[in-house]
């Protein structure tokens, strides 16, 4: 008798927990990287906030008019779901008027888990994308 009480009980949470899971997908937010134009003088270029499938990179790259990915010039660690106030510490100078693509890299076939990996091209720690387009953000040095 106490075993048909909880099942009983547990039934009115079963149609709340079905909404809620359905409720959380309808309303999943799409990877993203929003970051404005700043100050890079300091050696940092920061993103105002970044949405990632899974645990992985900001990834700062050069670019240009073309708006091609360059080299890559600094990297930070992001996690999965939303961050706010990534920063990523810049391996070379940034001079005002330098475009620089933020973008959202996977922790996806290196050797290594929480070392960035990833060259120009290589597939290892590579870009995400949403719908066959790179998650990335294009913003100027100030």
């Amino acid at each position: 008798m106490f075993k048909k009480i909880l099942m009983i009980g547990a039934l009115p949470a079963i149609p709340f927990l079905f909404t809620q899971a359905v409720y959380a997908e309808a309303h999943a937010m799409a990877p993203a990287v929003m970051a404005s134009d700043q100050d890079a003088s300091n050696g940092i270029v920061s993103a105002e906030s970044i949405v990632a499938p899974a645990n992985g990179w900001l990834v700062v790259h050069r670019t240009d008019a073309d708006m091609a990915p360059g080299p890559v010039i600094g990297h930070a660690p992001i996690r999965e779901g939303e961050t706010a106030d990534v920063a990523a510490i810049l391996t070379e100078d940034v001079a005002p008027g330098d475009m620089l693509m933020l973008m959202v890299h996977g922790e996806d076939g290196g050797e290594r888990t929480g070392i960035f990996e990833y060259t120009l091209g290589a597939t290892e720690d590579g870009p995400i994308r949403l719908d066959g387009d790179l998650v990335m953000t294009v913003i100027t040095a100030q």
